[in-house]
Formats: structure tokens, sequence, C-alpha cells
């Protein structure tokens, strides 16, 4: 297999028993994932992202040995993870938020030295790796420190750095920012894009904080409802549901809200003005074209639509 990832009608069904008198039982099933088809090939960063409930957590718990399919085909790093889940273990790296897989008490280098022996990594590999990954996300200083004492930030940093110690071809990580302050998640990203590069570790990324799956990933994957209901490009995400630029315009003096074919305003602060057109009817040169015709302008700019209001959009049903 080629594909570090590669699903096939993968579905997940919860069983309970509920009670429906002192003496019987009947069997009720919660449907969480519903036939999911994905391929992640060697290599790629994918953003894996979902509304609370929509099955992505389940996904990822079967992709990592966790959870048994209940139906379909998985193969991860080509080793079906729960039957092969010690050799899976191996091949995979795994960071889930803020729960803690370094020992609490212990220094951080105590940390991975014993992280050595849990993966049976040869000295001189492992030396090599806490060297390089030491560098990437800056944790000299913090070596010699006990875990407990480290900020979230830097525990964060050096969780990843752990999960990678022993060459893992894949990497799934999950909320790895939350609650991270904006200087330590510009470096958690900086580390992971650089890793990415020249590991060429593939990564799955799931997160609530779409910034972080627009600075690191090309392809972004939505799961709703336990189906997966985009899985292509963020250029093509704004290609297929952004039907709306903004023509922000700086006049010489404050004006009355402008109008012109195909051009709507919709807010104004003092000699700025914000206006919408679509992309389909008429490109950037000609909405600049049919506003400058009417007034002066000082200056003025495109604002392509964010992310997450596209992405909220599709959750809604807005498109």
């Amino acid at each position: 297999m080629s594909a570090a990832i590669e699903a096939r009608g993968l579905r997940k069904t919860f069983v309970r028993r509920e009670a429906i008198g002192r003496f019987r039982r009947r069997r009720v099933e919660t449907p969480a994932v519903h036939g999911i088809d994905l391929t992640v090939e060697a290599g790629e960063m994918v953003g894996y992202i979902g509304p609370n409930g929509a099955g992505k957590s389940t996904t990822i718990k079967m992709m990592t040995g966790i959870l048994q399919p209940s139906a379909g085909e998985l193969r991860v790093a080509g080793l079906v993870p729960l039957a092969q889940r010690r050799a899976l273990a191996g091949r995979i790296g795994v960071v889930f938020g803020q729960r803690s897989t370094l020992w609490w008490d212990l220094a951080l280098r105590d940390t991975f030295d014993l992280l050595r022996h849990v993966y049976r990594v040869p000295p001189d590999r492992h030396r090599r790796n806490v060297a390089f990954y030491t560098e990437l996300f800056d944790l000299g200083p913090l070596l010699g420190v006990p875990v407990r004492q480290l900020s979230l930030g830097q525990r964060m940093r050096a969780e990843i750095a752990a999960a990678l110690l022993h060459d893992p071809e894949v990497l799934f990580l999950d909320e790895p920012t939350i609650g991270l302050d904006v200087v330590s998640k510009l470096r958690v990203r900086e580390a992971l894009a650089t890793m990415n590069a020249e590991r060429q570790v593939t990564v799955v990324l799931t997160t609530h904080d779409l910034a972080d799956v627009e600075e690191l990933c090309r392809r972004l994957v939505i799961i709703d409802h336990g189906l997966v209901i985009f899985d292509d490009e963020l250029v093509e995400l704004r290609r297929r549901f952004g039907d709306e630029r903004t023509l922000v315009v700086d006049l010489e003096r404050p004006a009355d809200p402008l109008a012109a074919p195909g051009i709507t305003w919709f807010r104004s602060e003092g000699p700025r003005q914000w206006l919408r057109f679509a992309p389909s009817t008429m490109s950037a040169s000609e909405a600049i074209a049919r506003v400058s015709a009417i007034t002066p302008i000082r200056d003025l700019a495109i604002e392509e639509p964010e992310i997450e209001e596209l992405v909220r959009r599709i959750y809604e049903g807005e498109v």
C-alpha cells in the first residue's frame, strides 16, 4: 500500500441495552460513522474537521486501534489497526489535546529517555531524534525541567516532540493548539510545517481552530453525521462555496453608500466602505472599475471569505 491511510465503507455503530421493564431490555444501536471512504497519501497534511458529534473522534479512534470498526476496511501504515495494534503503535504517533502522555514528575529529558525503551528505539537514532526535535520545538532550556512545571504551550510542544521520537509514519493530532496563546500557536505551527517538509510524516489534524488547518493543510476533509461531506483542497472550498468577495474602498471623504450593478454596500466607517460582489458574475477588476467610475478612490483591498465562515455555512446547510 502506498497510501498512509485507506478506509473503504468504514462504519461504527455503538450498541447498548436499554431497560423497558423490570426484566426486559432491548438492543439500541447508535450509528456514529456511516460509511467513510478516505485515502491519505504518505506525506500529506490533512485537516479532518466536523461539528461536535459528527464522528471525527470515533474515526480517529478506529484509525489508532482503540475502537473496532463495525464494518468496512481500514489500513493505517499498511496495518489493520485493532488486529495489529502492537505493531501499529510503533508506526504512528498520537497527541490528544491536553491529555498528557508525559511523566508528570520527571524531567523532560528523562521522559524522552523512557520513551526510547517503550518503543525500543536504537540509542544512536534516539539521540539524533532528540537533538532534532529539541531544536525544532525549542525545548533545549526545558530538558531538565519536570513536566509539571511546564506551561501549557511548552508542554504541548514537548508532547508533539515525544510523539515523534520513534519516527512514526503517521501522526494524529487532536486539538494540538487548544488553550495556547498566539505566540505558542505560531511556534507549534511552524515546527509542524518544518517537520512535515523535512521528515515527510503524514499528519491528520483534527481541530476547532480553523486557522491551524489554513496554515498547515492544503487538503480539508469535513465530516458531519458520520459522512464525509467535503474532501478537497482548501482553494476548492473557496471556489465552490465562497460565492462572495468583499471590496474595501477608502474614499477621499465620507459619502453615501455606494451602489453599482452587481455590487452591494453593507458597511461604512468614515470614508471607508465595504462592498460585496459575486466572483461568478464579475471579476475583481470589473468590480473595481465600476466603483472607480462612481467616485475617486484613495485605496482599496479585496478580502477573501474566511474559511471559518465557509465551514460554518456548510455545517448549517446554507450551501
